[in-house]
């Protein structure tokens, strides 16, 4: 029996493995035990701004000394200028905010927009993707954490990936004919015309693998939703806010969604916020029909004041333009590992600080991998499941830390590879 009064997600409680946090500074934290920890996680990719980030706490302290008690109807000012801080973030064309407690919980409204607004009900979301943990979100997640909560909602369809690496259709990169883009279009025809509400697509699957997709993938989609009359939206909820090098994922590949939905780095994870953002072809249909959802902490004060400052710091500090910068360090440097240890390492992908090294571990070498991550005090995203190592350190890491990273990894992996299980 786990020794603490409370529950651990996703994790069998006996072999739970608790971090005691006490603080941090950067893209660093620190434990009870006087432990220093680089992160190259972003603890659950949420700590975009890194840890103590000092404007951040003195805009929570700000607000709660003039407000931290509304209900849902409330207007005041940190929710207004942040609603208008995104509009102003979001492609031309959007024009509402409809503010949530978190990713998961904007996936889900989304998902009732897109139903209310189309007056349809499927949906279709990709194999290896995740949406979050309420059930409308983990229904349109396609991941191990699904299955065994079925049954979920009705009407969601998922379609093959854009896993260039291994290809569902068999293709190679200098073939790439982008059929997985061109299944979605085949499912709305198949699965019934005119009965698909929205295609929610992360821009790049982050926790399933950092699949990056082609350049062709998105505009192909977007046209087939298009064709379809059917609302295409981005969850942006882990690759939002710089962590792609872009303000929003999807900005990669030149479309605009018809819905936005935002998580994590919306607050860098100094306030319990999600959001999202609608275009005004799907506003419009709410203005003279009751928009049928809310939440009795939608768009809390604290929340909302720490989304406002995250965005001034994103700017002041150039964050956005930082993990672009970066990416060839943290590309570059997984891709040197890959070749260093060829038996080790199959593929290494990413964009911006998101990115996957695909290991060949088994089991017992996974662990060994974990203890050696632990031993150096490196916190990452281990994947043993799907054999994926994700990395997605904060933007405010600088290139020395992120070498640091980089070679403690490879470390724990040469020693991993090495372990012999006892006799």
């Amino acid at each position: 029996m786990s020794e603490h009064p409370f529950f651990f997600t996703w994790s069998a409680q006996r072999d739970a493995r608790g971090v005691n946090i006490t603080g941090g500074r950067g893209a660093w934290f620190t434990t009870d035990d006087g432990g220093r920890w680089l992160d190259m996680a972003s603890l659950v990719y949420q700590a975009n701004l890194g840890h103590g980030h000092p404007r951040m706490i003195e805009a929570v302290k700000r607000q709660a000394d003039t407000l931290c008690l509304t209900m849902p109807s409330a207007v005041y000012p940190a929710k207004t200028a942040l609603a208008n801080k995104l509009l102003a973030l979001a492609p031309k064309g959007f024009s509402k905010v409809f503010f949530t407690l978190g990713g998961a919980e904007a996936n889900e409204n989304a998902l009732k927009i897109a139903r209310m607004a189309t007056g349809r009900t499927k949906a279709i979301s990709r194999f290896r993707s995740y949406h979050g943990a309420t059930m409308g979100a983990l229904s349109l997640s396609g991941d191990y954490r699904r299955p065994p909560l079925e049954p979920g909602i009705p009407g969601v369809v998922h379609a093959l990936d854009c896993y260039c690496d291994r290809c569902p259709f068999g293709q190679t990169l200098d073939r790439c004919k982008i059929e997985c883009a061109d299944h979605i279009d085949q499912l709305m025809t198949l699965d019934g015309p005119n009965t698909f509400a929205a295609v929610f697509l992360e821009p790049v699957p982050g926790a399933n693998g950092v699949l990056v997709p082609p350049p062709d993938y998105w505009p192909r989609v977007r046209a087939a939703c298009d064709r379809h009359g059917t609302l295409l939206v981005a969850d942006e909820v882990l690759t939002g806010f710089g962590r792609t090098g872009r303000w929003f994922g999807f900005e990669h590949y030149g479309v605009t969604p018809d819905m936005i939905t935002l998580g994590k780095g919306l607050t860098g994870g100094y306030g319990t916020l999600g959001a999202v953002l609608v275009h005004e072809r799907v506003a419009a249909h709410f203005e003279d029909r009751p928009l049928l959802a809310g939440l009795t902490h939608y768009a809390h004060p604290l929340g909302c004041a720490a989304g406002v400052e995250a965005i001034a710091v994103y700017e002041d500090e150039g964050l956005i333009d930082r993990a672009a910068a970066l990416e060839p360090a943290l590309l570059g440097g997984l891709e040197q590992i890959r070749r260093r240890h060829p038996a080790l390492v199959a593929f290494t992908r990413g964009q911006g600080l998101l990115a996957a090294l695909e290991l060949k571990l088994d089991k017992g070498q996974w662990a060994a991998l974990q203890r050696g991550l632990d031993a150096r005090r490196i916190l990452t995203h281990p994947k043993p499941s799907t054999n994926m190592l994700v990395l997605s350190p904060p933007l405010c890491i600088d290139q020395d830390e992120l070498q640091l990273g980089l070679d403690g990894v490879e470390a724990a992996l040469i020693e991993a590879s090495t372990d012999t299980p006892a006799a």
